[in-house]
């Protein structure tokens, strides 16, 4: 239901190659993505790029966040006021300079088309 704020996605590590974060789950939805947390669970910085478009994405231009480096042991959080919309058919997808080091949550409101 629209205005009630909830989990979209994860957590759950973002790949080393481009993977869904978020998939749409029916065409009559669409999403408002309110707020993004990414933690670093190890000693060294990792980067994260974020995409918004078709499954499993990584195409130049639909970069909503790119190569965000995250410290060793801490957290980045990205907050979208008032809110990035998601169609029906777009996807969140991303990619981590190491895998197994970013683990992503994704906060939000849903809608019916």
């Amino acid at each position: 239901m629209a205005g009630t704020l909830k989990r979209i996605s994860g957590p759950a590590y973002i790949a080393s190659s481009a993977g869904n974060i978020y998939t749409p789950p029916a065409s009559t939805i669409y999403t408002v993505i309110k707020h993004i947390r990414i933690a670093n669970k190890t000693a060294g910085a990792v980067t994260a790029t974020l995409y918004v478009g078709s499954t499993g994405g990584s195409a130049a231009g639909t970069e909503i966040l790119e190569a965000k480096s995250v410290a060793a042991h801490d957290v980045y959080d990205q907050f979208f006021s008032p809110g990035l919309y998601m169609a029906s058919g777009d996807f969140l997808s991303g990619i981590a300079s190491a895998g197994s080091s970013l683990v992503i949550t994704v906060m939000g409101e849903q809608g019916v088309v």
